[in-house]
């Protein structure tokens, strides 16, 4: 009889494993459980519960916590799938001789990993976060994080907090433009539309947010190249990732998100975020393998230039082992975050870049992750 199979996924930078019924991987989550089924495979997906901004060397441990609660009955094969950050905690997971802490005895389950997928993942950092490290930088960061919890539960943000929240980016080069109290009226507007229950979830998990943010500095350009360093991978493990590259904030992607006004102005978020990530040094751009260039050639019709990014992270930034799929797609799209309302359950969408990604890319994106998870079970 075959081996279970061990699935996690890890999500990325202030992702949430669920507040009620949101669900950072809940697209992604239904997909490998009816695709693994549907292929008679024995596996058990598990979405990883991560301290928001904590250290990768905090949350790889939530990782380890996970798979000993869920792993520890057979010796199956382990499969880790890492969005964004969660990439690089897949990555500390299984290099040899990682140390999680006192008592952290990550080695046993490392060594039953089959494969890790990293899924628009900052591997030589991003430059947005650099901006988070200041004051200002660090007050938005818990509002967008807000943002995204609420776009997630009600569909969109309120047209009065967007169009003051587009205000401020607007005047996001002018320190007159960042006001304090704004923010804080913002955030408060939001946090005032959940019920009781929910507010105090939502609350406990923007608190994490503020409380330890040790992991920003450690996803700068320069901070990434201290883990890289120290970072190896693992014998007998195959690494591979998932690309994705944005289209420039234009008059074309103004006009792709549409004439509602909530979607013009959410695509000032984006546009101004992508205008942060575009600012990667061009020193920090890694060099890539011939069959990763040819890759994203493939894909792209031309090597990304070194301002290509999804919004969030670098394109070249998220090469890493075997590239599995290059698509056009920003930071959220690969994971279910797209506009498809009219797909049961629906895709939501709050990063509006305008990509015209949807559900055939989805699946097929998906389908190309479980054809390498189960490489081996082939041979």
């Amino acid at each position: 009889m075959a081996a279970k199979h061990h699935i996690y996924l890890v999500p990325g930078f202030f992702g949430f494993i669920n507040l009620g019924e949101l669900v950072y991987f809940g697209h992604a989550l239904d997909y490998l459980k009816v695709e693994l089924a549907r292929r008679g495979v024995e596996s058990e997906v598990t979405i990883v519960l991560s301290h928001p901004t904590a250290s990768i060397r905090t949350r790889t441990a939530d990782l380890l916590k996970a798979v000993q609660e869920t792993a520890s009955g057979d010796d199956g094969p382990i499969h880790l799938v890492g969005h964004s950050t969660g990439g690089l905690d897949a990555r500390l997971f299984t290099s040899p001789g990682a140390d999680l802490g006192e008592g952290q005895e990550v080695e046993p389950f490392a060594r039953r990993v089959r494969s890790v997928v990293t899924v628009s993942a900052p591997h030589a950092g991003t430059p947005l976060a650099s901006f988070f490290l200041g004051l200002f930088g660090q007050r938005l960061l818990k509002l967008l994080s807000l943002f995204t919890v609420y776009v997630l539960r009600y569909g969109r943000l309120p047209l009065r907090v967007v169009f003051r929240f587009g205000h401020l980016l607007s005047r996001a080069d002018d320190q007159l433009g960042w006001k304090q109290t704004l923010l804080d009226q913002l955030y408060d507007q939001l946090l005032g539309d959940f019920s009781t229950e929910r507010r105090d979830a939502v609350a406990r998990f923007l608190s994490d947010v503020g409380n330890d943010t040790s992991l920003i500095p450690q996803l700068t350009p320069e901070g990434i190249d201290l883990f890289n360093a120290s970072t190896a991978d693992r014998p007998g493990v195959r690494y591979g990732s998932v690309v994705t590259q944005a289209r420039p904030p234009s008059l074309r992607t103004r006009v792709s998100a549409g004439l509602d006004p909530y979607a013009q102005l959410t695509h000032t978020i984006y546009a101004f975020v992508y205008g942060k990530t575009q600012k990667m040094p061009l020193t920090a751009l890694p060099l890539h393998t011939p069959a990763q260039t040819a890759a994203l050639v493939q894909a792209y019709g031309a090597m990304p230039g070194p301002t290509a990014c999804d919004g969030i992270v670098p394109t070249r930034s998220q090469v890493y082992g075997r590239v599995l799929a290059a698509v056009r797609a920003d930071h959220l799209d690969a994971i279910g975050h797209f506009d498809q309302p009219a797909h049961q359950p629906p895709h939501v969408d709050w990063l509006i870049s305008g990509s015209g990604f949807r559900r055939p890319q989805f699946e097929a994106l998906w389908k190309t992750v479980v054809d390498f998870m189960l490489e081996d079970e082939r041979r």
